[in-house]
């Protein structure tokens, strides 16, 4: 499992197999350090896919599972960036208030132009979207697709 950047690399193992995302710190660094931050703390470990919408997006990160939770830690500052949201993207999901994104993250089933530069792209899938379009759909999901863990690729042993 060699990747061209394995700092910059996460490997999610779901429920459905598993989703490499290479990251973007030079789009948002905070969010990406953020992100990077939780995983190797094993946040991720366990949580649901509780917002899955068929041709736009599967959204996680909530440890409650509702989409009303988020980390111990401060919310991030937005950073808006010119990346679109195409199939594939990672971006940050967050209330009302720009700066509100904390934990929680979607990954675009298609494009949404709609989303670009009122939402933070950080990443994106490299590998393993045919396992993302197999996530259950549903708002809330019953019975939901979920990260059993999600590690940073320097992390994880050869």
């Amino acid at each position: 499992m060699a990747f061209e950047k394995p700092e910059d690399t996460l490997v999610l193992e779901t429920t459905k197999g598993r989703v490499v995302i290479e990251t973007r710190p030079d789009l948002a660094p905070e969010h990406v350090a953020h992100i990077k931050k939780l995983a190797r703390e094993g946040f991720y470990d366990g949580i649901v896919f509780h917002r899955v919408i068929e041709g736009f997006m599967a959204q996680t990160g909530c440890p409650k599972g509702t989409g009303t939770g988020g980390s111990q830690y401060p919310d991030l500052k937005a950073e808006f960036n010119p990346e679109p949201h195409v199939r594939g993207t990672a971006s940050m999901a967050r209330a009302q208030n720009p700066n509100s994104a904390n934990s929680q993250f979607f990954i675009c089933f298609d494009d949404a132009p709609f989303l670009n530069r009122q939402y933070t792209v950080w990443g994106k899938v490299i590998e393993g979207m045919e396992n993302v379009d197999q996530i259950k759909r549903g708002e809330p999901v019953r019975d939901p697709d979920k990260i059993v863990s999600m590690k940073v690729a320097a992390d994880i042993a050869e």
